[in-house]
Parts: C-alpha cells; structure tokens; sequence
C-alpha cells in the first residue's frame, strides 16, 4: 500500500496488492490516468493521450489545444467550462450563472482513514492498514472549494472515493449536485452489470453492453429502493466470473441515489455515482460546507468472483461494526408468518417452546405487539405494548420464552406513523408532508420526519424505553413505504429540497445513538425485505432481511444477485411454510433450508404444526446449521452456477485456510434422463485432500476443482444438495 506524489509532473499513484490508480494535474486539472492491475510506475506522457479534436470541443488552455475538458479525462469534473458531458456537481452561484472550473491547489497524505462526520463509512482500525489522499481543487472566481478524499486498503484492491465541496467566498451558494466520485475510463467495450428488481424480487443481475449516451440506474423513492440497488458493475471484453477485468462501483448511502456510465462520442466512458442531483439542492452560507457519501470502488482481475470476495470482506470487516461483526448469528424463529397479527402470549410461548425443542436460539415478536395493531391500519408511532395482547408486558413474555432456553427479540417501525395514532393526533406536524397538499398513505402510513431533531429524539426515546423494559437481544428494524410529499415544517422554503438527504443524516445519527446506547443488541435492518439492503444500513445493522420472499426457488435469484456486492454474512435467510405465501410453490423442506442456510439461517412458520418427519428433517438443519454457520458467515464464497443463466444454481463456501468448504447445489426442475455431469469446485488448495463428509471417499483439491464431483441425480423437482469436504 502506498500512496505518492511526483512533483515534477503533477502525478498520484494510489497502490494496493494488485491494484493502481494513477491521476495527475495538467496545468491544475486532475486529469486520471490509470486504473487496473499493478504497475510499479507509469508515465503519465505514456499514458494519457492528448490530442486536438475538432472545434466542437472547444480549448481552456490557448497556448495547449490538446487540452479540452470534454475529451480529457478527468476526477471530479464540472459544467459549462469546454466539458459538455455529465458533471460529479454544480453550483449556482450568487449572480445566477452555474460556470465553475476547478484547479488543483494542494494535497495532504495521511495515514489511516478520517471518519465521516455524520455519515456510514469503511473505517481503518488502525493508522498502518490504510493511507488518505486528499486533494485540494479550488475555482478562486467563485470562491468554491472541493476537498477530495482517496483512501487506499493495503489488504483490498480497493479506491474509497468522497469529497467535501466547502464555500469559501463571501456570499450564499446553491448545490444542484454533488456526487461522490466521477472517473473516466479509456474506452466504452464493456458490459454494464447492474441488481434490479422490485418488492419480494429484488437484486437480479442484468447485463448490457454499454452503447453511446447515459445508461443509468437510479432510485428517487428517499431510499435506496427495490428497484435499483446502488451498485453497479463494469465487466471488460471477455470478462467472467473468474477472468477478467471488473470494475465495481458501490455507494454507501440508503436514500435517493444516481448513479451510471455516459459514453461520449469519442467512446470514452464516464462513470459517476452519489446522490440524485433530481430534487434536491443544499444551501451553501458563507464558510459552509457539504459532505457527499462515499463510494467504494473496487478492481478485479480474475473476473467478478474476485471483486465480490473484496466487498465481502471489506463489508464484513472494515464496514459493519460491533459486537456481532465477527460472531456467530443465533438461529432464529420469527412469528409474522405463523400468527400475522393474531396472536397472545401463550401462542407466542408455544412457538417458543416448540422451538427449543429443535434448538432453535432466539425467538422474534414480530408486528402487531403494541397500540391497537390487530392490522397495519393503525398504532404505528405508539410504542406500548398491547396488552389486551400480552397483559402482563414484554418483560413477562421475554421471560417465559427464555424460560425455554431461547433469548429474545423485537419488531419495530420506528420511522413511521400511523394517521391512527396517539402519536399523530398529538404531532401531525411530525410528518413528511406539504402544506396544502393530501398525505399520500402507503400501507396506511406516513413517514416522520427524521430531518427534525424533536422527532429523532422521540424515536431514540421510545425505542430505548422499550428496550431497557426487557432482556432484549435482537431487533427487527422495518421501514415500510418510499417517501412522497418530501417537506418538513421546520424548513423554510430556500431549503425544502433539502428534507430528504436531511432525513437521512437524521435516521443515521437516531441508528448511531441506539446502537451505541444498545451494543449487546443484535439489530437487523429491514424494508419490506430488501428495500433498503446497502451499505449506509449495513455500518450500523451488520445484517438485512434480504426479502419478503421466502420461497426457497425465488431466493436463488435474490440471495445469488445478492452476493453480488454483499457478505453472506448480512443475508437473513429463513424456512417458510408451503405453499409459500408469496408465491404459493410448493418445496420440499430440505430444500428450503439448503437455500436458507446460505445465509442467518431461521425460521419463520408456525412450529407447532410440523409432523414427525418434520420435526427430524428441522433437528437435522438445525444441527448442521451450528456445524458450520461460521464456515458461511465468514468464509470465502465462490458463485459456482447461475440461476440467471439455466436451471441449475450453485455455489459454495471455503475456509481461510481451505480446509473446509461447503458447497450448495439446487436444480429447479427435473428432467428424464438428463445429461450426467459434473460441478467443478473453486477456491480449494489443489495439494490438499479433501475428505468428502458422509461419503468413504478421499479427493485431491486439484481432481475437486479441475475434474469436479458427479452431481446427485434429482427426485423430483426443487432438488438440493449439499456437499461437505475437510482437508485430511
């Protein structure tokens, strides 16, 4: 890892294990260079290519008309100055005009990584495993600054890219846009990966070759959405998922976001990502300034394989935090689809009991334990406990379900309110709303306003009081609608298109105070499932429920996609009963936890029900499941087959120190006498041999990988199978 400046040409090299990023300042523009494998040194005079197009590009530097801004490539580039092409911000300035032009004035290495103020972000935990670039720009006209922040990762072939645009003259000015990194590549031969979908389908992997103008992906729901995830990929020509070049673009941010490629008619490709510039503006007062989120960038050169297992073990290590970063998640059952709303505390007990039977760890209370919630058409904003439902409180259930041996945890909705509720009659100003306009209902409620200092401080209050009433060890944090009508009473009309990142920076600073106040806690984030499944969640929730959709076929598409960007480790992944209640399939049991264990494994059904055979194939799960729950949640993972691209899907998990693996293998619907074939494994150490677990057989890591193992044949359809091997 090193970071160094040559002064005689202007030139940053950024350097990791396998990894350059070279920039350099061409008469104070920060032109980039290089990005890709490792190289020693670089020439920028090799390396950049500079020469004179036509008129149309126009020339800021007379004396040097192989300069223009809009073919040079460049780092944080603006409007209106000879670059015609998407800018990373823009400024409207004093006189109404939005001309700016950046030029480099300084730099700083440090060591280690600055926090983010108010903002989630990868972290070193000490000065020696990471170093800090920022970079100076500076428009003396306007009296606008930029600092650019670079942190490099000895460990990660990563770039983690932010920058901080400060006012510094003497009058007001207004942000349109500001992103958090922009980087031009040389050419536009690659395929655009993206994870998309919707509501209980979310994250599926789309490619597209990239083609001239804006190919985007973008949320304007004040989350980070079902629609579009904040991520997004380019893959070289020829690239896989185990060769290759791949660049990896990931924002860790969980409100509106924009982010995409702009192919130029030179077929050079801009990259850009950070807040969507639509609807919003921030108010810059003299000495002010702004903060972007930051975006994780990561290079590979053996494929996408090699890039996710960089953001796995980046999340994982450097970007979730507390004491549930690096231990084990308990096996769960969650009552939302055993009971919906109508249940009491002796049903609950029963699911309980029933549970620790199986070995089951943990038991959730899901909707419905507070107000008057016998449906979602009310009491949201109201924690306190129902106790037509639960007469003796949550601390007295909380007992009775660790009387059987099992702990216990919580649903809430903290950010919302139901227009039936105390909380409403008393604040209706306390809503996400415009003067003289309806309240848009979703799922009959609205959303607080997070943005206001009295409604996060009410919500960190109601949600610790409930917590300290009872042996709480596991929250459940749901938000369940996008928000419309964006407006906040408190903000006069100069600032409204301000309420939604403000919202934000509010449900981030409510999530720090609870989770610091609360760190025996283990808290999962939640929107209906995977709505909000992104890194700024992440940093203070180490886990998300991935979906709604349970159904185990459904969830090869969504955990696979999934696995993209994100760790196992923060893929909640429960056993439902069939027919599914999303997609009414029916699938075997085994089937379901195959699908489920690759990930924090749990139940959500009613326990009670299971007939014998049941009951033996759960104990089963359950007991392989406490096997190797570690080996899943913090091993290296290998995408062995898509379900995007047949009818089969696999992947499996490998040990830091290759020893174990554990693979996963489903087949969705059988065939008559299909081919007989065989699945070759990835990631072992080919001069070890593996014993192959329930099987006398003994294999070399080189015959697992190269030659592969024969697949079981299906019976029936929705087959699974999983195979275990340890190194002798």
């Amino acid at each position: 890892m090193s970071i160094t400046y040559n002064a005689d040409n202007g030139l940053f090299h950024l350097q990791t294990r396998s990894m350059s990023y070279m920039f350099q300042s061409l008469g104070g523009f920060p032109a980039h260079v290089y990005w890709g494998r490792k190289i020693k040194e670089g020439s920028a005079e090799r390396l950049l290519q500079r020469v004179e197009r036509a008129s149309f590009c126009p020339n800021p530097v007379p004396e040097d008309r192989t300069i223009s801004l809009d073919t040079l490539p460049q780092e944080y580039p603006g409007y209106g100055s000879t670059d015609f092409r998407n800018p990373a911000y823009a400024v409207q300035l004093p006189n109404g005009t939005t001309v700016t032009e950046l030029l480099y004035v300084s730099h700083e290495i440090q060591a280690g990584k600055p926090v983010l103020d108010g903002l989630p972000a990868v972290y070193a935990e000490s000065a020696d495993e990471a170093e800090t670039l920022i970079v100076t720009l500076e428009d003396g006209i306007a009296g606008l600054k930029v600092e650019l922040s670079y942190t490099v990762f000895e460990a990660f072939d990563a770039v983690i890219r932010s920058a901080r645009l400060i006012n510094a003259s003497a009058d007001v000015m207004q942000l349109t846009r500001a992103l958090s990194f922009s980087v031009d590549l040389p050419h536009d031969r690659y395929e655009l990966l993206q994870l998309s979908g919707a509501w209980a389908r979310e994250r599926y992997v789309h490619k597209r070759a990239l083609v001239p103008g804006v190919q985007a992906i973008e949320s304007r729901r004040g989350s980070s959405s079902h629609m579009n995830n904040p991520f997004f990929a380019l893959l070289a020509e020829g690239a896989t998922e185990d060769h290759g070049d791949v660049y990896g673009f990931s924002l860790v941010y969980s409100g509106s976001f924009a982010g995409g490629v702009e192919v130029d008619q030179f077929h050079t490709s801009r990259a850009y990502m950070g807040i969507n510039p639509f609807d919003f503006s921030w108010r810059l007062e003299a000495g002010e300034s702004f903060q972007t989120p930051e975006a994780v960038m990561v290079f590979s050169h053996e494929g996408l394989g090699a890039m996710s297992r960089t953001y796995h073990e980046l999340y994982r290590t450097r970007l979730c935090r507390g004491a549930f970063r690096d231990a084990v998640r308990p096996i769960l059952v969650n009552n939302w689809e055993a009971t919906y709303f109508d249940f009491n505390a002796d049903k609950i007990e029963s699911i309980a009991k029933a549970g620790s039977e199986l070995g089951l760890e943990l038991f959730v209370l899901d909707d419905g334990w507070f107000g008057r919630r016998d449906s979602d058409n009310c009491s949201l904003g109201d924690w306190v406990v129902d106790k037509k439902k639960l007469p003796n409180g949550l601390e007295d259930l909380a007992e009775r379900v660790r009387s059987h041996g099992l702990q216990f945890g919580l649903w809430f909705e903290p950010e919302m309110v139901s227009p039936d509720s105390d909380l409403y009659r008393a604040h209706p100003d306390w809503c996400l709303h415009v003067p003289g306009r309806r309240r848009s209902e979703g799922r009959r409620q609205l959303i607080l306003d997070l943005s206001r200092a009295d409604v996060q401080a009410y919500i960190v209050e109601a949600i610790g009081s409930i917590l300290r009433s009872a042996p709480i060890t596991y929250v459940k944090w749901d938000m369940n609608r996008n928000m419309s009508e964006i407006g906040s009473a408190l903000l006069p009309a100069n600032r409204q298109r301000e309420t939604a990142h403000r919202y934000m920076l509010g449900l981030y600073n409510v999530l720090e105070q609870i989770t610091t106040a609360f760190p025996d806690v283990l808290f999962e984030s939640c929107s209906g499932g995977g709505g909000r499944f992104d890194p700024g969640m992440l940093y203070y929730m180490p886990q998300t429920w991935t979906s709604d959709n349970s159904d185990a076929i459904s969830r090869l598409k969504i955990q696979y996609g999934t696995s993209i960007v994100y760790p196992v480790s923060a893929m909640g992944a429960h056993v439902s009963a069939v027919p599914n209640h999303q997609v009414e399939r029916n699938t075997p049991l085994k089937t379901r936890g195959d699908v489920a264990m690759s990930g924090n494994f749990g139940y959500e059904l009613d326990l009670t029900k299971f007939t014998a055979s049941e009951i033996d194939e759960v104990k089963r799960q359950v007991a392989l499941v406490k096997e190797v729950r570690g080996l899943v949640q913090y091993g290296s993972f290998y995408r062995l087959l898509s379900p995007f691209e047949g009818n089969e899907t696999a992947w499996m998990f490998v040990s830091p120190d290759q020893r174990e693996a554990l693979v996963v293998h489903v087949v969705v619907l059988n065939e008559a006498n299909a081919p007989l074939d065989r699945l070759k494994l990835k990631g072992l150490n080919p001069d070890f041999r593996y014993e192959w677990i329930g099987t006398s057989e003994v294999a070399g890591g080189d015959e697992l990988m190269y030659a592969g193992v024969a697949k079981e044949r299906p019976h029936g359809d929705y087959f699974s199978s999983v195979y275990r091997f340890i190194a002798k």
